[in-house]
């Protein structure tokens, strides 16, 4: 048994037999983790272990942006653009990245180790412009900021 089945079935087991449509986000997650993105086969898979339909697990895989289709990089990195983080500098920082990564949006780096995506909202409006680098939040970036930040990563 794989360790991706070991925590399906562990997953299962926190949830009521009634409740196992519940399943889909944690599973979705679970995989993620496993592999570092969700593919149609493992969308299908998913739907199939927690008894629903495939298109509910696509919905799920197309609404929530936490959720990746594709393989990535070692480091995501989400600039905010939305307008406060616009206002504040942001339009400025993915032009930087994109000169120094040698990227456009929704592009991996050659070596794999950055992808460059640009989000709608990080909730940190006050505190903008804002980025996340994988699961970590950085608030109040500037260029050197940023390369400071890159040059720190593994």
């Amino acid at each position: 048994m794989s360790a991706l089945q070991k925590r399906f079935d562990e997953l299962r087991e926190t949830y009521p037999p009634s409740m196992h449509a519940s399943l889909v986000l944690p599973l979705l997650h679970a995989v993620q983790e496993d592999k570092g993105f969700v593919s149609d086969e493992d969308a299908q898979a998913v739907a199939q272990f927690a008894g629903v339909p495939t298109m509910q697990v696509m919905e799920a895989l197309t609404w929530y942006s936490m959720l990746r289709r594709e393989a990535v990089g070692r480091h995501v990195l989400k600039v905010c653009r939305n307008l406060s983080c616009s206002l504040r500098g942001a339009e400025r920082l993915i032009d930087h990245l994109q000169r120094k990564l040698r990227v456009a949006p929704g592009e991996t780096t050659a070596d794999g180790r950055f992808t460059l995506q640009t989000v709608e909202c990080l909730a940190s409006c006050g505190k903008a412009p804002s980025m996340q680098v994988n699961e970590a939040h950085y608030d109040e970036l500037n260029e050197a900021k940023l390369d400071r930040l890159l040059e720190a990563l593994p």
